[in-house]
This record gives structure tokens, C-alpha cells and sequence, in this order.
């Protein structure tokens, strides 16, 4: 028998199902928490749009990075390698913290 008791019950409404498309994230951090910005930059466009905000701890952020790690890699097992192309820099933006772009 199987045992159940350790599985979670998670609701996703139709809003949220949806997703938004980003095509940049800037992730900022303090001793306390990540931020992650997902953006939506269009090409020739001075302004970019924040889609989503994801705030989580430290411990979290670390199980994400690793969670993307395993599925980038079985996608790549699948597909084949991610080519991974150098896009020109965006202009640097810091919202307190270190800062990185994915």
C-alpha cells in the first residue's frame, strides 16, 4: 500500500495557468531572501515590463537552482544541448543587492 501521506494538494487557477512570457530575469538578493523579476523586453523597445515577482528564502532559492539544473539537463538528454548565445548586455539594473540576468 501506498503511503500518501507526505503529498500536496496544489490548486493552479485558470489566471495563473495561463503564464506570462518573460525573456529576462533579474535576480537580486540580501541576507534574507531572493527576488527574482521575470521581464518582458521587446526588441527596439527602450522600456521593459516586470511580469512577475517571485520572493522566496535563501534555502528555497537553492532548491530552485537545483530543480532547473536536473530539468535543463533530462530537456537536453531529450533535445539535445541548449545553445546557450551571447546576447548583447541590457542596461544595468540594481534594485539594492547583487544582481545577476538570466
Amino acid at each position: 500500500m501506498e503511503n500518501n501521506d507526505n503529498q500536496i494538494n496544489i490548486e493552479l487557477n485558470e489566471e495563473l495557468a495561463e503564464g506570462v512570457y518573460s525573456n529576462l530575469a533579474i535576480i537580486t538578493h540580501s541576507q534574507a531572501e531572493f527576488v527574482a523579476d521575470f521581464v518582458q523586453m521587446m526588441p527596439g523597445m527602450p522600456k521593459a515590463k516586470v511580469r512577475s515577482r517571485v520572493i522566496m528564502s535563501p534555502q528555497n532559492a537553492k532548491r530552485l537552482m537545483r530543480a532547473l539544473a536536473e530539468n535543463v539537463q533530462k530537456y537536453e538528454q531529450v533535445n539535445g544541448v541548449i545553445n546557450d548565445v551571447d546576447t548583447p548586455p541590457f542596461p544595468p539594473m540594481n534594485f539594492g543587492g547583487t544582481t545577476n540576468q538570466a
